[in-house]
């Protein structure tokens, strides 16, 4: 279950640092820095709430 977690939490922050990458290039750098602060949480909450 622990292996299912990791992969899901790498392909989550893939995406969402390659959408934020995205808006970084179409000029929305506000919008880049909320989004990539997304992915990052993304990666860090569920060593608090999954992984245990």
């Amino acid at each position: 279950m622990k292996i299912f977690v990791y992969v899901m939490m790498i392909i989550i922050f893939l995406y969402t640092a390659g959408f934020s990458i995205t808006l970084w290039k179409e000029k929305s750098k506000v919008g880049s820095i909320v989004v990539f602060t997304l992915a990052l949480v993304v990666v860090i909450a569920p060593f608090f709430t999954i992984i245990k």
